[in-house]
């Protein structure tokens, strides 16, 4: 799986009340969740954000809930990965569950800047950001967490397995 797109770039401790404010958990709709992703800290996130584009954060980002709405909010944007020094466990394991692939590398977490395009090869865990010309390694997803990502979310990876074994 590769990806490319543009990043927007976020500090430490982005928590779940910041990626989806608890005022909009209201509803579990995806759309709707994607109309408020991020606008408590970056108002601005939702009206130029493409399918494709990158999320790129320091130490801790996911953290507080363990509500599956905010990792939900990010994937609807449109987002295709997250790229962080560090992530909250239990957002981690929320983004893989629901299909967004989710990227532990501190050195091009802290390379990478707002509006710079990057490409992702998910499989060979490497990163390139096109404006620096660096490029950055990253231990790869367990072929299982990568199963689930191409699948689309745990959801969709046990509906297929299932219907393979009818």
């Amino acid at each position: 799986m590769k990806f490319r797109g543009r990043a927007f770039k976020y500090g430490e401790n982005v928590n779940t009340d910041e990626i989806i404010p608890a005022r909009c958990l209201t509803s579990s709709d995806p759309e709707w969740l994607a109309a408020h992703c991020m606008e408590d800290i970056d108002a601005d996130f939702v009206k130029e954000r493409k399918p494709g584009d990158m999320i790129i954060a320091r130490m801790n980002f996911g953290c507080g809930s363990s509500r599956e709405h905010a990792p939900i909010a990010i994937k609807a944007s449109g987002i295709s990965a997250v790229i962080a020094d560090s992530f909250a466990r239990i957002f981690y394991r929320n983004s893989i569950n629901i299909g967004l692939p989710i990227i532990e590398c501190t050195e091009a977490a802290a390379d990478i800047e707002k509006g710079d395009e990057i490409e992702i090869d998910l499989a060979a865990g490497k990163i390139r950001n096109l404006r620096s010309g660096n490029q950055f390694a990253f231990e790869p997803l367990p072929d299982f967490a990568r199963d689930i990502i191409a699948a689309g979310g745990l959801m969709k990876y046990v509906m297929k397995k299932k219907s393979e074994q009818i």
